[in-house]
């Protein structure tokens, strides 16, 4: 990373200014160009130094206080569509496979699910259920008791 790139990083790893042009006020921070610091973040995304730019929502400000992560244990030879068809569940916020860990853990599939309270979140995970049936062999759920994390990449 170079030290343009890390300026823009150190200007952006705290979140974006809340002003009516957020991305001109960081360019403006860092001292370039609106069209250059889109080029520079664009070259960093397509060579993997970001892998997204995104908003991290605090879902309990937003009233969605009954948070749980779905896990699933579905066939090996459907996880991969499957997470991409629960994955694009409008109540789904991130959605990906992780690697079993037998005995104890037989989950390949994990679904964050956000909801106002318990009985609209268990309604969101019977439907990801339904979804995953024909593959579906197991399910649980874990329900948020506070937030761990809400950051992203932070330079020292």
């Amino acid at each position: 990373m170079n030290a343009l790139d890390e300026r823009i990083v150190r200007a952006t790893q705290a979140g974006l200014p809340l002003t009516a042009e957020p991305w001109l006020a960081v360019a403006a921070a860092v001292g370039i160009s609106q069209e250059e610091l889109f080029a520079r973040l664009e070259a960093m995304l397509a060579d993997g130094r970001l892998r997204r730019i995104g908003a991290v929502p605090n879902h309990y400000a937003l009233g969605y206080t009954a948070n749980a992560m779905s896990v699933w244990d579905v066939a090996d030879e459907a996880v991969d569509a499957l997470g991409a068809e629960v994955g694009a569940l409008p109540f789904v916020s991130h959605c990906y496979r992780r690697p079993r860990r037998l005995p104890q853990w037989p989950y390949n599939l994990f679904a964050m699910v956000h909801g106002r309270s318990r009985a609209e979140t268990g309604a969101h995970i019977a439907a990801i259920g339904e979804l995953l049936a024909p593959a579906l062999r197991a399910g649980d759920v874990l329900y948020s008791t506070r937030i761990l994390k809400k950051t992203g990449l932070r330079l020292a």
